[in-house]
């Protein structure tokens, strides 16, 4: 029996390269209001408002610069697939292991980069912008299960096809990581500049192909 059956992963800096943060590539391509931006993180990190509340005053910034689908793409151009993702994802799941996305990014980059991500993973926790006929942005989604809330994600997928925590993976680079790598039978720092996280962590990897992690795995 293998010793663990589901992994997580994280987005931004892990499946995908060249970002640390996914909003800030959009923040930055569309030139929104730096100061209200930050009024809004500092709201939200001294308990004013949900994560939910923070992630929509950021999507509506961008609504207000008339940002379209197409214009989302040409913003993410000059980011990668992280180099072995498709290789790992592919092996995982002729493996038979569950996969899970548990990330703060956006639906959009997964769209751009796996279009087919829905073939590989079975639960996708993450923020979704939906757009109308036209490209402009109709509803937006934001996910619950950003920073320490991450955990939980994994936990309700856990509970739900009865497997232990012990028996679960996660990777990730980010300090919003952890504590689900914490919780995590197996936590993987990857392709990470945060001492914090790497002391969390089982394992460390800096070499930037996602390959690395199933020798540990499998």
């Amino acid at each position: 029996m293998p010793k663990y059956k589901l992994v997580c992963f994280d987005v931004d800096g892990t499946l995908i390269d060249n970002v640390t943060f996914s909003w800030q590539v959009f923040h930055d391509y569309f030139q929104t209001d730096k100061h209200r931006r930050e009024d809004a993180r500092r709201k939200f990190f001294s308990g004013r408002i949900s994560y939910m509340e923070w992630a929509e005053h950021d999507i509506n910034l961008w609504r207000e610069k008339d940002a379209k689908k197409e214009d989302f793409f040409q913003a993410i151009k000059h980011l990668k697939l992280m180099h072995g993702a498709m290789e790992t994802l592919s092996e995982l799941k002729k493996r038979k292991f569950k996969l899970a996305i548990i990330s703060g990014s956006l639906n959009i980059i997964l769209e751009k980069f796996i279009p087919n991500y829905e073939e590989f993973f079975d639960d996708v926790f993450i923020s979704r912008i939906y757009f109308d006929k036209s490209g402009i942005i109709s509803r937006v989604e934001a996910t619950e299960f950003d920073m320490g809330a991450k955990a939980l994600a994994m936990k309700k997928i856990a509970e739900r096809e009865k497997i232990g925590l012990k028996e679960c993976v996660f990777v990730g680079d980010y300090l919003n990581d952890k504590k689900i790598i914490q919780e995590a039978g197996l936590g993987i720092a990857f392709n990470c500049d945060h001492q914090e996280l790497k002391e969390a962590a089982d394992v460390c990897i800096d070499k930037k192909d996602l390959r690395e992690i199933l020798k540990h795995i499998l």
